[in-house]
């Protein structure tokens, strides 16, 4: 128990903080887009446990290791999105909502943005890599 809790701990920080460093790089090739060259990157404190919460996913990257790529990543986006939205909708009962998605037009209730599904796609299977143990031996790839 002790360890499944240390290792769920160790993986919190790790998806916290590759949430953190992937949501910088995004804003700052956003600035890139507006043409502001300073390539500010931004980010809030409350998104370090929304991306540590993808520790979760433990358990189900290893029951969808054997599955395509296509599936793990359409099945990560999936869960992705319903976590922004919850979290999203919590956040903003307390006005702390650090994002606002109003401005496109591809947004649900400007919690969540459509056009983002790529994103998000590529993400949760990132998270995979950083959450799923190798395996002990060759013969577990086959």
């Amino acid at each position: 128990m002790k360890k499944s809790l240390y290792t769920f701990f160790q993986n919190f920080i790790k998806c916290g903080l590759a949430g953190w460093c992937m949501e910088i790089l995004f804003t700052a090739l956003d600035s890139f887009r507006r043409r502001d060259m300073t390539l500010k990157g931004t980010t809030s404190i409350w998104m370090f446990p929304i991306y540590g919460s993808a520790a979760v996913l433990s358990p189900l990257g290893r029951l969808l290791r054997k599955r395509p790529f296509w599936v793990r990543g359409l099945t990560y986006m999936g869960l992705i999105f319903s976590a922004e939205y919850l979290t999203g909708h919590l956040l903003e009962k307390k006005r702390l909502c650090p994002w606002d998605y109003s401005r496109s037009r591809w947004n649900i209730r400007h919690l969540v943005r459509l056009d983002f599904a790529p994103c998000w796609f590529g993400a949760g299977l990132l998270f995979e890599q950083l959450l799923v143990s190798p395996p002990e031996s060759l013969s577990d790839y086959n």
